[in-house]
């Protein structure tokens, strides 16, 4: 196998198999991934912004943007008594754009 696709994570054997799966888990939920397309499209929103965009309660946002940030997908800055989310990278908006892609090249679109 070329070096480059092992060290890049391709190996079927590699120890990363299970903690992709639970990216994957943490993605598989319609409101996250409304989140991450939010916060890739506007940068940092507060919880009450994503709420809104999302069409939850500020209340279910917080409870999935606390699972977000133990996964390390988001982070938050304080901007007076406002908590601001974004990214913390864009890996999980690369995987949402292919998944959405993916969805749209399936259905034809």
């Amino acid at each position: 196998m070329n070096a480059d696709k092992q060290s890049c994570g391709l190996d079927p054997a590699s120890p990363f198999v299970e903690l992709a799966v639970e990216v994957f888990a943490m993605l598989a939920d319609a409101t996250r991934v409304r989140i991450v397309m939010a916060l890739r499209r506007d940068g940092e929103l507060s919880v009450n912004e994503l709420a809104e965009i999302v069409g939850k309660s500020p209340a279910g946002v917080s409870q999935h943007l606390a699972k977000m940030r133990m996964a390390r997908m988001v982070t938050t800055r304080q901007d007076a008594q406002r908590v601001m989310y974004r990214l913390e990278n864009e890996h999980a908006a690369q995987l949402v754009h292919d998944a959405v892609y993916q969805a749209e090249h399936a259905l034809g679109g």
